[in-house]
């Protein structure tokens, strides 16, 4: 961090919507496991929005971040180029992934949440598990981050819906491969909810214990607000502070889809406002040094 922010290192496009920024931030890369999230403000006026912690290194002081751009906070930050800086970068939060030796281990990602997948899935590998990694998008494109997952000593299955690369079809079908052939101890699932829904139906009917990362809005990230609960085993609990991991036989699916809806049209809004001035947004190292 410096006085203007916390500075962008690297900047890689993914995909046409999807970016990855590598930020200095010395004071989270020493507490940081997998699992966990960090709160990132862009701007002084920005709203906070939770990122998953994709990589993070001591001995450079950063951590790395990959986003897809779906409104106008993740649309400023794409905007941004190495030497710009952002406003806040707040974490480790949340509590990390419960790593052991379980066994055969499936780590199962869909769309953005592959870059989530990945650090979870390395920590698997260096546990000792025998590990098999799912991922599957939309298109050959939006398959992200293959080659770190090519480097892990695990095995690596691809899908896709349009048949791009790997299979055609959703990741779920290469989990019920996976649960009929070669029958896993332990399905982490990380990406769009109803991939994790699905994911969750087909792992109860064979008792398989599997664990999801749930995406709740959030806001103070310190579990005050509960902005972000959802209901667990007929609980209600705080993905901030109680997850953002859960079992996923015990998550009431259909309250977090109807909750992650409640904000739609606000967010719409406020995406078009912002592309119409987008050209004139002024970063925040600029905001800093006037």
């Amino acid at each position: 961090m410096t006085s203007r922010g916390f500075e962008i290192l690297e900047r890689e496009q993914c995909a046409s919507d999807v970016f990855r920024l590598a930020v200095k931030a010395p004071r989270v890369p020493p507490r940081a496991q997998a699992g966990q999230f960090i709160i990132v403000r862009v701007d002084e006026k920005g709203e906070r929005i939770p990122l998953t912690l994709v990589d993070f290194s001591n001995e450079r002081g950063s951590v790395d971040m990959v986003f897809q751009v779906v409104g106008t906070t993740t649309d400023k930050l794409s905007r941004l180029n190495p030497g710009d800086c952002i406003a806040d970068v707040v974490g480790p939060l949340g509590r990390p992934t419960e790593v052991g030796d379980f066994g055969r281990v499936a780590c199962v990602g869909g769309g953005v949440g592959i870059a989530a997948l990945y650090p979870i899935a390395r920590a698997m590998v260096k546990a000792g598990n025998d590990v098999k990694v799912l991922i599957g998008s939309r298109d050959k494109e939006h398959l992200i981050l293959v080659d770190l997952f090519e480097k892990l000593d695990a095995g690596l299955e691809l899908a896709t819906d349009d048949g791009s690369v790997g299979i055609k079809g959703f990741v779920a079908a290469l989990l019920l491969r996976a649960a009929e052939d070669w029958k896993p101890d332990r399905v982490i699932a990380v990406g769009p909810v109803p991939m994790m829904s699905a994911v969750s139906t087909l792992t109860k009917e064979r008792g398989i214990p599997t664990v999801v990362s749930l995406n709740a809005i959030m806001l103070d990230a310190t579990g005050m607000c509960g902005t972000c609960r959802v209901e667990v085993g007929g609980e209600t609990k705080f993905s901030c502070v109680d997850g953002p991991e859960f079992d996923a036989h015990q998550v009431d699916f259909d309250l977090l889809i109807s909750r992650l809806d409640i904000y739609k049209s606000e967010e719409k809004d406020s995406w078009e406002r912002f592309r119409e001035t987008a050209n004139d947004y002024k970063h925040p190292c600029e905001q800093f040094e006037g």
